[in-house]
C-alpha cells in the first residue's frame, strides 16, 4: 500500500512546493522572526493572500463543475450522479469529507453564477473566506430571480465600503439586501415557515439529548431573555458554566421546578440556593424585546424605482416599454441602461424633505412592541422606529448584458415592482417588513416615536446630570450602532454600555467627553474595560464627506489604526440621519462647591494625563487621515499638494 499526501500526485510533480517559493515575490518577508509591528503587517498581507487563494480554489472547483457536472445535470438520474462523483473526486484527492467537497462545489458555483461581484471582493482581499459561507447561504433563495444581480451588486458595494466586519454585521447586511429586494417572496416563505414550526428531540451519546423548538423570532427572543434572566440568579461561587446554567434554567421554566445555585456554601449563607420559578416569574420585571424599524415600513411596500423594474435575468426578454419614449434604442444594443429615477434615494443620501410631493417620508418614531407571552405571564417588547425614505437602497446599477431570447421559467417577468423596509430585532437580526407589520398589529404593541417628526432637536442629556444621556439619545445610539462598535465584536448594543469616546472629565467637563450622538458609542463590557484600562485609543467623529455618518477608529498599542464597523444602523435605517439632538448643557463654568464640604482635593485627577494623551493621539490620527502633518517632525517634511 502506498500513502499519498496532498500535493504529491502525478499532476503536481512539476509544481514547486510552497515552502520553496520565493517569499519576496509573494510580498512576504523572508523570515517570520519579526518585531510585532512588522509581523502584524505581514499577517494582514497574508490574510489577503489567503482570500486570493480561496478565490482561486473556487475558480478551479467551478471549472471542474462546468466540465464534469453541467453537461449531465439535467438528465442524470443515477443515485451517484455527476455532482456526487465530482465531489467524491475532490474529497478523495484533498482528503476531506464528502460534505466539505459538496459545500466547496456549491459555493464555487454560487459565486460564479449568482454572486460574481462578491467573488471579485474575495479575489481582491476585501472579504475574508469565512464570510463567504455566510453570504452564499443567506442568498440561496434569490437563485434565478430577476433581482439576483441587484442583490449581488448591493452586497459587493457594501463590502467595499471602508471599515471592519463581524459575523453578525455581515449577516444583517446580507439579510437587509435580500429582504429589501424580495418583499413578496419573504412574506410567502415566512408564512410557510410558521406553518412548519416544530419541536424535535434528538438522542445523543452518553445519555444526553438535544431538543429543538422552531418558533418565530420574537418568541425565541422572549424565551431566551427569560432563560438568561433566571440563569443569572446565582452567586459568584456557582461552579457551572453560563451555558450549563442556562440549560438548567430552561428546564426549570418548562417543568416549573425549583432552580438554585450549586455553590458549596451552606443554604443559610447563599440566598440563591432555592428559587421558586413561579414566584420569580410573578415578581420579576417584564421581559422587553427591542425592535428598530422605519415608519414607512409600517405602511407596507412602496413602488420600486423604474430602473429596478427592468428584469436583469438572462432567462427572458426585457420588460416591455409601456410609455412613449423620444427615441427607441438601436437594435442589438449590448446594454440595458436604467432610466433615471427622480425620487430615488441612495443608501448614503439624506432622506428628502417632506415638502417634496413625490417623496415617501414619514415622521420618525420610537416604537414599543408587546410580543406573545412565551415563558413568563407578562412579556413585552420594545421597538424603535426612525424616519426613512421609501427606497433606502442605492438604485445605481451597472449596465448588464442584453437578455437572451425567450423566457425560461422566470417567476417575475417584469422585474421588481415594489420595495419594502426591514426591522432589526436585537439578539435575532433582520426581519422582513411583513414580519414588522405583524408585530405592530398585535394589540399589546406599544409604538413610541423617536422625536416628534419636526426639526426640533431632541434633548441629549438628563436635565439634572450632563454625564447621563437622555432616554432618546440612549435609544438612538443603540439603534445606530446595533452591536458593539469594536472591530469584529458580535455583542448586541442593547446589552452593552454606552461609552464616552473621549473620556468624560467630571472635574472639567469642558475639556472633552461630550454627551451627544457623536461623543457616545456602544461597547460590550469587555471592550469597554479594554479601552478604559488597556493601551487602546478609540476615536469617533463626523465623516467630512457626509456629516450625518461617523468615522470610527481603534488605535492598537503598536500604533496601527483600524477602522470601525462598515455597516451600521444608518445603512439599515437611513432615516436615522434626520434625527438631531440639542447641544449638551454648558459646563464651562465649574459648579460651586457644596457648603460644608471640607475634604481635601488632589491638584489634578489621577487619570488626567492619560486622558490628555488620548486626546492628543486622536487629534494626530485625524490630521493623518486628512493628509496633514501630525507632529513637528512630519511638519518639517510636509509639502502641500501643488494645487
Amino acid at each position: 500500500m502506498v500513502g499519498m499526501q496532498v500535493g504529491t500526485g502525478a499532476a503536481s510533480t512539476a509544481a514547486t512546493p510552497w515552502a520553496s517559493l520565493d517569499h519576496t515575490a509573494l510580498g512576504l518577508p523572508a523570515t517570520t522572526d519579526l518585531p510585532s509591528a512588522r509581523a502584524l503587517d505581514a499577517l494582514v498581507h497574508a490574510a489577503a493572500g489567503v482570500a486570493y487563494l480561496k478565490w482561486f480554489e473556487y475558480q478551479l472547483a467551478a471549472a471542474m463543475h462546468a466540465e464534469l457536472v453541467e453537461p449531465f445535470e439535467d438528465e442524470d438520474r443515477r443515485e451517484l450522479d455527476a455532482f456526487t462523483r465530482c465531489a467524491a473526486t475532490i474529497a478523495t484527492t484533498m482528503s476531506i469529507t464528502p460534505f466539505a467537497a459538496r459545500t466547496l462545489l456549491t459555493d464555487a458555483v454560487a459565486l460564479r453564477d449568482r454572486l460574481p461581484k462578491v467573488a471579485e471582493c474575495l479575489r481582491d482581499g476585501i472579504v475574508t473566506p469565512h464570510h463567504i459561507r455566510t453570504i452564499v447561504s443567506r442568498t440561496e433563495l434569490i437563485e434565478g430571480q430577476c433581482y439576483a444581480a441587484l442583490v449581488d451588486a448591493d452586497i459587493a458595494r457594501a463590502l467595499r465600503k471602508p471599515g471592519s466586519w463581524s459575523p453578525a454585521r455581515m449577516e444583517i447586511m446580507v439579510d437587509t439586501m435580500v429582504h429589501r429586494r424580495d418583499p413578496d417572496a419573504v412574506r410567502a416563505r415566512r408564512e410557510a415557515a410558521k406553518r412548519n414550526r416544530e419541536f424535535t428531540v434528538e438522542t445523543g451519546r452518553d445519555g444526553m439529548a438535544t431538543t429543538t423548538d422552531t418558533r418565530p423570532a420574537e418568541d425565541t427572543a422572549l424565551a431566551a431573555a427569560a432563560v438568561h434572566r433566571l440563569a443569572a440568579q446565582v452567586c459568584p461561587k456557582d461552579t457551572r458554566s453560563k451555558a450549563a446554567r442556562a440549560s438548567d434554567a430552561h428546564y426549570a421554566l418548562l417543568t416549573q421546578t425549583e432552580f438554585g445555585c450549586d455553590c458549596d456554601r451552606p443554604i443559610t449563607d447563599c440566598r440563591y440556593k432555592n428559587i421558586d420559578v413561579g414566584r420569580f416569574a410573578a415578581t420579576a420585571p417584564r421581559i422587553v424585546i427591542h425592535l428598530v424599524t422605519d415608519t414607512t415600513t409600517l405602511t407596507g411596500p412602496v413602488p420600486a424605482p423604474e430602473s429596478d423594474r427592468v428584469c436583469r435575468s438572462p432567462q427572458h426578454l426585457p420588460r416591455p416599454n409601456t410609455e412613449p419614449t423620444p427615441a427607441a434604442p438601436p437594435e442589438g444594443d449590448a446594454e440595458v441602461q436604467p432610466e433615471p429615477a427622480a425620487n430615488a434615494v441612495t443608501a448614503e443620501s439624506v432622506a428628502p424633505e417632506p415638502s417634496t410631493p413625490d417623496s415617501v417620508v414619514s415622521d420618525p418614531l420610537v416604537t414599543e412592541v408587546v410580543a406573545a407571552e412565551a415563558v413568563t405571564p407578562d412579556c413585552t417588547g420594545t421597538a424603535t422606529l426612525a424616519d426613512a425614505a421609501a427606497d433606502p437602497i442605492s438604485t445605481e446599477s451597472p449596465a448588464v448584458d442584453e437578455p437572451s431570447e425567450g423566457p425560461h421559467g422566470c417567476d417575475e417577468p417584469l422585474g421588481l415592482d415594489t420595495v419594502d423596509g426591514v426591522g432589526f430585532l436585537a439578539g435575532i437580526g433582520i426581519i422582513s417588513g411583513a414580519h414588522v407589520r405583524d408585530l405592530a398589529a398585535d394589540p399589546r404593541t406599544m409604538i413610541r416615536p423617536l422625536g416628534d417628526g419636526t426639526d426640533t432637536p431632541l434633548p441629549a442629556t438628563q436635565p439634572s446630570n450632563p454625564y447621563r444621556p437622555s432616554a432618546a439619545l440612549d435609544a438612538y445610539v443603540r439603534a445606530r450602532d446595533q452591536f458593539c462598535t469594536w472591530p469584529g465584536c458580535n455583542r448586541p448594543a442593547r446589552d452593552g454600555d454606552l461609552d464616552h469616546i473621549t473620556e468624560y472629565d467630571h472635574t472639567h467637563p469642558e475639556k472633552g467627553g461630550r454627551t451627544d450622538a457623536t461623543g457616545l458609542g456602544a461597547k460590550c463590557r469587555f471592550h469597554h474595560l479594554l479601552k478604559t484600562f488597556g493601551d487602546f485609543v478609540d476615536d469617533q467623529y463626523p465623516d467630512p464627506t457626509d456629516p450625518a455618518r461617523l468615522i470610527r477608529t481603534i488605535t492598537i498599542p503598536d500604533g496601527r489604526t483600524v477602522l470601525g464597523p462598515a455597516f451600521t444602523g444608518h445603512d439599515v435605517h437611513p432615516g436615522l440621519d434626520t434625527i438631531v439632538f440639542g447641544d449638551p448643557p454648558d459646563t464651562s463654568t465649574p459648579r460651586p462647591p457644596r457648603p460644608g464640604l471640607t475634604e481635601r482635593t488632589r491638584p489634578a485627577p489621577r487619570t488626567e494625563q492619560k486622558h490628555a494623551r488620548r486626546r492628543q493621539e486622536r487629534n494626530r490620527n485625524r490630521l493623518r487621515n486628512l493628509g496633514l502633518p501630525a507632529t513637528p517632525a512630519e511638519a518639517a517634511d510636509y509639502e502641500p499638494p501643488p494645487f
